[in-house]
């Protein structure tokens, strides 16, 4: 037997130990609280959930808990997973894993699809490797245990291209009618994984192709012809894509019509200077990926090995580069890049096959090799994993638990938090981000920023007002401010992490 016949033989047997490593390293700390870097994203979604289960379960109308004393409503991704978890709080209370197993367990699905999306394009060695690297990709990680969309978008988009595929080689109708479906409810869910459709044009054409030379569509007619008159084709697009433009539709008539007038990843489309690309670049090559799987990816996107859909991936790759680019701010979110990192972890599995195809060296040696390698990428990953994890919003944490024990159930707290829920989320209270109205541009401009926004929230009922770590310099720097609050406010209690004053009721 030959190494390669020998090795791809071998390679499927690594995928179970995979799936199961994979799943064991994201239940660590899964009932941690939403106090790591991405805390405000989090809380956002936590905060539905438990809207949905102690407001009713008002599907078209997600609350966020930031609005003040008006409903919160706002324009947002098909709330299917905060719903999810609503449900499961009816029977085990409101806690912050079941948020966060969701994506777990939408990954753990997913990554078999995965792995035989890649084994039918470029074989079971580079399969193998390509799942490995994406199932302990830093990015990946974290990701998938975070209470957020963007995983189990992915993952159905995965296995939606993994049943498109199946249709593309096989004409089996069922195949794609189940590609819709997934495609459409990925969309749903998080409607940048719309780049997925790069790869499933090529696909279409590629079948389309196929089908001419065969002789099933005319032979006169050119490859985006044939693509036209497919009507299954029409019947996946209408299904694929309908449900969204309904959604969000109606999403951006929520956003439009009520206070806060919220629109979640509104304003992203922006393009930027060079330095904030090579910032992105930078992130995705030492923290995304690690240094290591973004050389091998380097050299897998030049060293494809031939085949019948060998560009696929890359297609992907370059909706992804533009994505990036012309939605540039919105990219200022590590996790806009998820999707590059299943397209780099299939260029790194290329790489390891092409590499290992070409290296004279006996089979020992090899597989010798192959553990090294893979025990560098799990400690490179194991130190970038590191930093997703750190307590950031820890402090506004421990702000919110302390006013849900010192404030009644009808407060609004005014919070100069640099636009982060979390502490509304753990105070189970309702209130206002302070400055209301600049609180996503920067600093305030002067004191009298200050008093005049906290004046107009006085006068909306705004019973405490409170500073976090981060915002306690205010009561310095601001001093016309810090000399009405003597005045207008009641001193409750002041730590190294947090200042929580008591506001008088506005004057009639």
């Amino acid at each position: 037997m030959s190494r390669p016949s020998f090795l791809a033989h071998r390679a499927g047997y690594f995928l179970v130990p995979i799936v199961l490593a994979a799943v064991v390293v994201r239940l660590i700390q899964i009932d941690q609280p939403f106090i790591d870097p991405w805390s405000w994203r989090q809380s956002d979604v936590a905060a539905i959930a438990r809207n949905f289960f102690e407001n009713g379960f008002h599907f078209t109308r997600p609350q966020i808990d930031w609005a003040g004393n008006e409903a919160g409503y706002v324009g947002t991704e098909f709330p299917i997973l905060p719903l999810v978890a609503a449900l499961f709080y009816k029977v085990l209370g409101v806690q912050e894993w079941i948020g966060r197993i969701q994506g777990v367990v939408f990954f753990a699905a997913a990554l078999p699809f995965f792995f035989l999306l890649v084994r039918r394009v470029f074989g079971a060695v580079a399969a193998a490797w390509a799942t490995f690297f994406y199932a302990f990709a830093p990015l990946s990680i974290v990701a998938s245990r975070a209470f957020m969309p963007d995983v189990p978008s992915l993952s159905l988009a995965l296995v939606g291209m993994y049943c498109f595929l199946d249709w593309s080689e096989r004409n089996d109708r069922r195949s794609l009618m189940a590609s819709a479906l997934l495609i459409s409810l990925s969309l749903l869910i998080k409607l940048p994984t719309a780049v997925i459709g790069a790869p499933l044009l090529y696909l279409a054409v590629a079948a389309v192709s196929d089908r001419r030379r065969q002789g099933e569509v005319g032979g006169q007619r050119s490859p985006l012809q044939g693509l036209l008159t497919r009507w299954e084709l029409w019947l996946f697009a209408l299904i694929a894509l309908v449900p969204s433009a309904i959604w969000y539709w109606h999403a951006h008539r929520i956003a439009v019509t009520f206070y806060p007038y919220h629109f979640f990843g509104g304003g992203g489309f922006r393009i930027m200077d060079a330095a904030w690309y090579w910032k992105i670049a930078q992130q995705t090559a030492l923290s995304s990926l690690t240094l290591g799987l973004f050389a091998l990816a380097i050299v897998g996107g030049f060293a494809l090995p031939r085949g019948k859909y060998a560009w696929l991936f890359h297609w992907w790759f370059v909706a992804m580069v533009l994505f990036v680019f012309f939605v540039g701010y919105g990219n200022r979110h590590q996790w806009y890049q998820l999707p590059l990192i299943p397209i780099a972890a299939v260029f790194a599995g290329c790489a390891c096959e092409w590499i290992g195809a070409r290296l004279q060296i006996p089979r020992a040696v090899l597989a010798l090799g192959g553990v090294l390698l893979a025990t560098s990428f799990a400690v490179s990953s194991y130190f970038c994993v590191q930093t997703f994890y750190r307590p950031a919003a820890a402090g506004l944490r421990n702000l919110g638990l302390e006013l849900q024990e010192a404030t009644t159930n009808n407060a609004l707290i005014v919070a100069a938090d640099d636009g982060d829920p979390t502490v509304f989320y753990y105070a189970h209270r309702k209130g206002w981000h302070f400055l209301e109205d600049g609180i996503y541009q920067g600093n305030p401009l002067d004191s009298a920023q200050v008093i005049a926004n906290l004046e107009k929230l006085r006068k909306r009922g705004a019973t405490h007002l409170v500073f976090y770590a981060g915002t306690q310099w205010w009561l310095k720097y601001y001093r016309e401010f810090a000399e009405r609050l003597a005045t207008s406010a009641t001193l409750v209690e002041e730590t190294p992490e947090f200042t929580i004053y008591r506001l008088e009721p506005a004057a009639p």
